[in-house]
C-alpha cells in the first residue's frame, strides 16, 4: 500500500476547512473542492490548492476525504457530474467522513470496489470545536491495510482513531454514539428546565452537575448550542436501521421527538436537507 502524500478534501466548510489546515501543518499536500466560493477562498488563504471539481481533486490525490452533510450530497460528490469516480485512478482511497446510513455505506463500498477504489468509512465525532483543535474522534472501518496507510493523515486532525470492522461498521459506531449523545441532550434539557421551574438557577446547577454522577459530554460542551443541525437526521437513520433488523428502540423514538421539540422551542426549524 503506497504512502499517502497528497490528500483531497471534498467539502471545505466548518469541518473540512480545519481538517485541511491541520493536514497542511503536518506536511501533507492538500487539494480541495467546495461549491461554496467563500469556503474555497478561506481554504485557499490557508494553503489549500482549490480545484474546480471533485473530479480534478480525485485525479491528483491518493486519499480523498468526503466531508458533506447528507447521503444525497455524498452520492453527488462521488457519482455526480465531475464527481470523484470520473477522475479517480485505480487504487484511490475514499474516506467517508460524513455521517451516513450503514446500509448505504456498505453498498457504496461495494460499488466503488468495482472501480478499484477503496472506501473507508470514518465518521467524525466531537464536532466543530474538536475539528478546529485537531482532536476529532474517528470511528473507522473498511480495509485494514488501507486504513493503516491513512492513519498518519487521519492523525493530523484526530486525536483518537479506532477501527471497528468492515465498511459500514464505523457508521454503526457513529449511530450508537449519536443515540447516546442526543439522549443525554434530551435528559439535560428536561432536568435543567425542571430545576429552573423549582427555583434553581440552571447555570449554577449545570456547574454542580459537572461534578456529579449525571456529568456527560453533551452538558459539558452544551451540545444544544450547536443548533443540532444533524440530530433529527441521526435519529431517522438509527430508526430505519433498527427497523431493518426488527429491533425495538423505544428510547430512540422518544429521543427523536424530544430533540425535535427542543429545536422547535429554540426556533431552529427544519435542519438542512429536509424537504
Amino acid at each position: 500500500m503506497q504512502s499517502i502524500k497528497t490528500v483531497g478534501i471534498l467539502g471545505l466548510g466548518k469541518m473540512g476547512g480545519p481538517m485541511a489546515k491541520h493536514l497542511i501543518a503536518k506536511g501533507f499536500s492538500v487539494l480541495g473542492y467546495d461549491p461554496v466560493p467563500a469556503a474555497c477562498a478561506q481554504a485557499a488563504a490557508e494553503g489549500v490548492r482549490v480545484l474546480a471539481t471533485a473530479r480534478e481533486v480525485a485525479s491528483a490525490c491518493e486519499l480523498a476525504i468526503v466531508v458533506v452533510g447528507f447521503d444525497n450530497q455524498v452520492e453527488a460528490v462521488v457519482y455526480g457530474k465531475d464527481g470523484i469516480v470520473e477522475g479517480a485512478k485505480a487504487g484511490l482511497i475514499v474516506a467517508l467522513g460524513s455521517t451516513a446510513a450503514p446500509q448505504y455505506t456498505r453498498t457504496l463500498a461495494a460499488r466503488l470496489a468495482t472501480r478499484s477504489i477503496t472506501l473507508l468509512d470514518i465518521p467524525l465525532t466531537r464536532g466543530e470545536r474538536a475539528a478546529v483543535e485537531g482532536r476529532l474522534l474517528i470511528l473507522g472501518a473498511g480495509d485494514e491495510a488501507a486504513f493503516e496507510a491513512c492513519k498518519p493523515a487521519f492523525s493530523a486532525f484526530a486525536s483518537d482513531i479506532f477501527h471497528l470492522g468492515p465498511a459500514g461498521a464505523g457508521q454503526v459506531g457513529k449511530m450508537v454514539n449519536n443515540l447516546i449523545l442526543w439522549a443525554c441532550t434530551s435528559a439535560n434539557d428536561e432536568g435543567l428546565r425542571l430545576g429552573q421551574a423549582l427555583g434553581v438557577d440552571p447555570e449554577k446547577l449545570r456547574a454542580a452537575l459537572h461534578h456529579s454522577s449525571a456529568q456527560n459530554w453533551a452538558m459539558d460542551f452544551r451540545a444544544e448550542d450547536s443548533g443540532m443541525p444533524w440530530a433529527e437526521k441521526d435519529m431517522n437513520i438509527l430508526l430505519r436501521e433498527a427497523d431493518m433488523v426488527r429491533l425495538s428502540m423505544p428510547l430512540a423514538g422518544t429521543t427523536k421527538e424530544v430533540i425535535k421539540g427542543l429545536k422547535i422551542r429554540m426556533g431552529l426549524g427544519l435542519p438542512d436537507g429536509f424537504e
